[in-house]
């Protein structure tokens, strides 16, 4: 093989190495349980898996784009949850319990940008700090007990179907569809670009970097709070913790994607890859009877590769 062809096959790599390794996951799996895992049933089972950590996923890429990190989002999912499942129980309207429960994660992720981009804490400091607070409160203000008894109609978002297409997994694509336009259709997303690239640079150049920041966080808040909804909703109750594996998996999911497509870059089509690619492992392993021990060392082991990954790339860009 001549220099040019080597060439050209690590770009295709670099490139197309993290959808390569995700078809190879599903052609192990398929070969080892060809009577489970390749099923409609099973299939179907992964994508309405995955439709939660997808939505909170997406709000922590626009976080990451900036070159912060958000740890709040799993505290903010189960925080959220507990909320609209009191306001419910209380005798308020789904609806209004809902509009009202993301009206609060949002609030809380706009915290989180107010501490970070305008109090100077930093990304990991300042989320870990509200990652504790609001973990408290969701403990606090449900006794730390599982709420139960919910609105029979509240099941539509994570257990109801339209036509043939569950309704959380057309939440999904419509959280992808929408932060996809939102970064790469809008001047906003190319200023969340611009400052991930160089924050000092983007301030120079007129670009109100703190309140690009902040938004970001507040939409990293709102994703974090639908995503918390849909999950109380498919799992027909209220956790005080059931959104805590969101945190470190949505970062895997993106640190994945910055393996792909915008290489060295976070982007909500890599982060999608990495989310299917997270739960075809998760679901591939309890098919073939995997300690959930073990999934969690995997699934450290893929953060460190995929961080490994990316910082490589970014250092060949600059």
């Amino acid at each position: 093989m001549n220099t040019h062809s080597k060439t050209r096959a690590l770009a295709i790599i670099k490139t197309w190495g993290t959808l390569m390794g995700f078809l190879l996951l599903l052609i192990v799996f398929s070969t080892l349980r060809p009577d489970v895992f390749p099923s409609g049933r099973n299939m179907r089972n992964i994508i309405e898996q995955v439709a939660t950590l997808a939505i909170v996923a997406s709000g922590v890429t626009v976080v990451m784009i900036t070159g912060d990190f958000d740890l709040s989002v799993g505290a903010i999912a189960s925080l959220v949850g507990v909320v609209a499942a009191l306001l419910m129980k209380s005798g308020m309207s789904t609806l209004m319990s809902i509009l009202l429960a993301l009206a609060l994660g949002t609030s809380a992720g706009l915290l989180n940008g107010l501490i970070i981009a305008y109090g100077g804490l930093s990304a990991f400091v300042g989320t870990l700090a509200t990652m504790t607070a609001y973990g408290g409160v969701a403990l606090l203000i449900s006794k730390g007990t599982t709420i139960f008894a919910l609105p029979e109609n509240f099941k539509v978002l994570g257990q109801g179907s339209l036509s043939l297409l569950p309704v959380s997994v057309l939440i999904m694509a419509f959280t992808v569809f929408v932060v996809y336009l939102l970064l790469e259709q809008t001047t906003y997303g190319r200023r969340l670009y611009a400052i991930g690239g160089n924050e000092e640079a983007s301030f120079l150049s007129g670009i109100r970097t703190r309140q690009v920041r902040l938004i970001a966080f507040g939409v990293s808040g709102f994703f974090a709070s639908l995503g918390g909804i849909v999950l109380t909703s498919r799992l027909f109750s209220a956790h005080p913790q059931a959104g805590s594996p969101f945190m470190l998996n949505a970062a895997a999911a993106v640190f994945l994607g910055m393996t792909s497509f915008r290489e060295g870059e976070a982007n909500i089509m890599g982060t999608l890859l990495g989310v299917f690619i997270i739960g075809v492992m998760g679901n591939g392993l309890n098919i073939l009877g995997i300690n959930t021990y073990v999934q969690s060392i995997l699934t450290g082991a893929i953060i460190i590769f995929a961080v490994l990954l990316s910082s490589i790339a970014k250092k060949r860009q600059k």
